[in-house]
């Protein structure tokens, strides 16, 4: 392209030049044809700019995916095609209404995602990051443009979580009409219908996008039918000098049922069965935020956010193991009672950051530096005398809860990092991150006696960081470094279970390190990202058995040791051309990992167990997906491979499964799909998907917990069909 304008210009630039002269001297002559040659590669996995915005990513491993260029069945919302490109990522499938992405890096725990810290366009979404930090909130991926990911080393910057940061960028208005519409819908198996629509535009000063996207499926396994509506709006105001101010708010809610874990018999009788029919799960959540970015001078940028988290996570259940039958009572010819939960979240954050630009070795380096301010109240309750129907209904057949307790944080965070460009080819990075805060547990429990369940956590901590990159030329770089990291003590590992259950009152927070050295870059038609990384995570959270002083045994809840993941990531991919129409793309996004416990003990039926040198639970040493993607005009068809290792459910690494289910190796599996998108005109696409090809019966975790112990089986083959239409 650059050839080809370059000579456009010549042209024109000749044609002026000779214009001008009155002496016609011109010889005409024929110009032979030029012929364009344009990549018809895909770009949709890129890296951050070293500088964007008022963070500073240089020397940090980094993902950006294009979702627009992205083949990936949307509604379902399919992690592993989702992240195929990203690796390590272990992506807990659960089930596949697309309500929830369950993803994590670097052997960390995969749960509703709550080792990361994630986000929508810069706001923060996790429930409540101190009580409950689990992401209920769940963005459709017809509303994203990108998704921005940042590894564990960067955290010093926007939270200090081992994981690193999800980022979900939603898509801007259409600044060159006053009106546009996007309308996006899915059919697929299982009774999958999907509609998004999605309006925007500029009048005068103001920018607007406004979106809202219903679902409903019945579900791969019996009883797992859902429901899912949500929206958003966004409201730009440019008429400030060199700043943008935003308004947005945005809302998720899905009810969906849960067909109950099974065994490992009852898997491999029929993975599609149900245990449970009278068991829902409902997150209704809103995320309202007000920001202000502006540039002061040529030399600083300055972001003011104000958002909050607020909502409930409900649930109504039958909560016991497979092997328990939810049947009808003789005695009363009426279901048990179900038990019902509720957490009421109201979490504020508030943030200012500042990002400044100075001349240093003769060349221009930044300073990024901030303060986050949290204020969250976590409203529990929990255990009560829910309904013997068999609908979704949260009311309870007597007053009282059998937890009602309230977990109040208020935190507030220091942080800074200065990015020193040495030579145009080396730069450092040096931060901090200081923590200063406290948590307050109050409430009452019917097991406990008042006043003694009542706990307060100091967060008192600084965080340090170093990193750097070297740049051998424009597309290829060295980066790495070093980022201490913690994750709070969050409710549920103080709040003992039963009468039985002691909690230390002395916990401490998860703290630790992560450390990563890679390579990155293009030459030709190749482009790559390999790195290695060591996490070291301390002070884990487990249960230790103990005896009372007339020998009754208990179960003491406290820090049981540390564990350490080491490992290599590494995506390689090819762009190749067939022809001026035509070009195909292959990749393999691969990592090892192995993760153990260190200096571990934890309980063993009424023993303590030496754990050490033990696999963590529910990371597999190898996951790899492959793939390969045709492009030709418009037409585009991608394959898929992802293969998952096994791994073991529990720290004592049990192979032989236990009589739930909840306990026991996990196999390895591989899937295959299948998807092609057409674009019809320029107002119409196509796309069509074809799910776990092979119809591959698979489980990925052995839940201890919610949202029972057991086996939760994925979904086998799925189709589904989608047409976008821009107007």
């Amino acid at each position: 392209m650059k050839q080809f304008f370059f000579t456009i210009i010549l042209l024109f630039g000749a044609n002026f030049l000779f214009s001008q002269n009155v002496v016609d001297t011109i010889i005409e002559r024929d110009i032979s044809p030029i012929t364009i040659l344009a990549s018809r590669y895909i770009n949709d996995i890129q890296r951050l700019t070293s500088i964007q915005g008022t963070y500073i990513f240089d020397g940090k491993k980094s993902e950006v995916i294009n979702i627009s260029k992205k083949n990936s069945a949307f509604a379902e919302k399919y992690g592993r095609q989702i992240f195929a490109k990203i690796p390590g990522v272990f992506v807990y499938d659960m089930d596949g209404t697309g309500n929830q992405v369950n993803i994590s890096t670097r052997g960390l725990d995969p749960h509703r995602s709550w080792e990361l810290n994630i986000r929508k366009d810069g706001i923060s979404t996790n429930s409540d990051m101190y009580g409950y930090p689990a992401s209920h909130y769940n963005i459709p991926m017809e509303a994203v443009e990108k998704i921005e990911l940042v590894r564990g080393i960067g955290s010093l910057q926007y939270g200090a979580q081992f994981g690193g940061m999800i980022n979900y960028v939603s898509k801007e208005p259409d600044s060159t009409k006053k009106f546009a519409l996007e309308s996006i819908n899915s059919v697929g198996s299982y009774g999958l219908i999907s509609s998004y629509l999605g309006a925007s535009g500029k009048l005068g000063k103001f920018r607007y996008y406004t979106w809202a996207n219903s679902k409903k499926i019945s579900g791969y396994r019996k009883s797992s039918a859902s429901t899912y509506d949500a929206e958003g709006f966004s409201l730009y105001y440019d008429g400030i000098k060199n700043a943008v101010l935003k308004l947005d708010w945005t809302h998720s809610n899905y009810i969906t049922q849960l067909p109950g874990p099974l065994t490992d018999s009852m898997f491999l009788l029929n993975p599609q069965m149900a245990t449970r029919s009278r068991n829902y799960y409902q997150p209704n959540i809103h995320i309202p935020s007000i920001s202000l970015d502006m540039k002061l001078g040529n030399s600083m940028k300055v972001q003011l956010t104000t958002s909050a988290v607020i909502g409930a996570r409900n649930s109504v259940q039958f909560d016991k193991p497979a092997t328990v039958a939810d049947s009808i009572v003789h005695s009363t010819f009426q279901y048990n009672p179900r038990q019902v939960d509720i957490d009421h979240f109201n979490s504020y954050t508030s943030e200012l950051r500042l990002l400044k630009s100075y001349k240093s070795f003769g060349n221009t380096s930044f300073f990024s530096s901030g303060l986050q301010y949290m204020n969250n109240d976590l409203h529990r309750q929990q255990q009560g005398l829910g309904t013997t129907g068999v609908d979704f209904d949260l009311s309870l057949m007597k007053p009282g809860w059998g937890r009602d307790l309230h977990f109040k944080t208020n935190n507030l965070a220091i942080f800074f990092e200065n990015h020193w460009t040495i030579t145009p080819k080396l730069s450092f990075n040096a931060g901090g991150r200081m923590e200063l805060g406290k948590t307050r547990l109050s409430g009452t429990t019917v097991y406990y006696p008042d006043g003694q369940l009542n706990n307060e956590i100091t967060h008192k901590f600084p965080l340090f960081g170093l990193s750097s990159q070297y740049n051998i030329s424009d597309n290829i770089h060295f980066y790495g470094g070093l980022s201490q990291a913690y994750r709070p003590v969050i409710l549920k590992d103080i709040v003992p279970q039963s009468i039985y259950e002691i909690t230390d009152k002395n916990l401490k927070d998860a703290k630790g390190y992560v450390i990563e050295i890679g390579n990155r870059g293009s030459w030709k038609n190749i482009r790559w990202d390999v790195s290695l990384f060591d996490v070291q995570y301390d002070h884990r959270i487990g249960t230790l058995a103990m005896t009372d002083s007339i020998g009754n045994l208990l179960i003491y809840r406290t820090n049981i040791g540390n564990s350490r993941t080491k490992g290599v990531e590494c995506f390689i991919q090819s762009d190749i051309s067939l022809s001026q129409k035509a070009s195909i793309s292959i990749f393999t996004s691969t990592s090892y990992m192995d993760a153990r416990y260190d200096k571990a003990t934890i309980k063993s039926g009424s023993t303590n167990e030496d754990v050490s040198g033990n696999y963590v639970e529910s990371v597999p040493n190898w996951i790899s997906r492959n793939g390969c993607t045709y492009v030709y005009l418009g037409f585009r068809a991608s394959l898929l491979y992802s293969y998952t290792g096994s791994s073991f459910a529990d720290a004592l690494n049990s192979i032989q499964p236990n009589a739930s289910g909840s306990t026991g190796l996990v196999p390895a599996y591989q899937i295959v799909d299948f998807n092609f998108n057409i674009k019809l005109s320029s107002h119409i696409q196509l796309r069509c998907n074809v799910n776990n090809i092979f119809n591959e019966h698979y489980f990925v975790k052995r839940p201890q917990f919610y949202p029972g112990p057991g086996i939760w089986p994925s979904d086998g083959r799925t189709y589904s069909a989608t047409v976008t239409i821009k107007i």
